[in-house]
């Protein structure tokens, strides 16, 4: 059987619809990013999830502890960061 895991967490941005471009078009650690969906197209709500992200949670553990290090970097340096 397949299947995934999710969880939205919110991150200290103003935007998660541009972090989640930033990520993609300009920031790399290592050569490598992440992908995120912004969380605001999960609610009906206008203005819900603004600085929530949608996360998958991967098999691997390796991959998981990368991908939380280039988030925690990409955090860092991101422009739009709030605190």
């Amino acid at each position: 059987p397949m299947g995934a895991f999710y969880t939205v967490a919110r991150l200290p941005v103003k935007d998660a619809d541009h972090f989640c471009k930033w990520l993609l078009s300009d920031f790399e650690l290592e050569g490598q990013t992440i992908f995120m969906a912004p969380a605001s197209g999960f609610y009906t709500t206008p203005g819900y999830g603004k600085d929530e992200v949608r996360i998958a949670y991967v098999l691997k553990k390796e991959d998981l502890a990368i991908s939380l290090k280039i988030l925690e970097e990409a955090l860092k340096v991101y422009p739009g960061r709030t605190i």
